[in-house]
């Protein structure tokens, strides 16, 4: 098994709403209802700017798993 680490870093909620211009409540909102990748560590919420991109790129209509993944 080829195991490859990532090196981009985890985003807060901050920083994401920040990257693309909007406010934290929305930011929480899209998460909560399952529209944006988002990933859970602890109690707070991480993202990567690649994922979140890519989400951009398809018109954010895919609807994501609280863990990023598809539904």
């Amino acid at each position: 098994m080829n195991l490859t680490l990532s090196t981009e870093r985890w985003l807060s909620v901050e920083e994401i709403a920040c990257h693309l211009g909007v406010s934290k409540e929305s930011v929480y909102r899209w998460v909560e209802n399952g529209k944006m990748p988002a990933h859970k560590l602890g109690r707070q919420w991480k993202f990567k700017t690649s994922q979140i991109d890519a989400w951009l790129i398809n018109g954010c209509t895919q609807k994501i798993k609280l863990n990023g993944e598809n539904k």
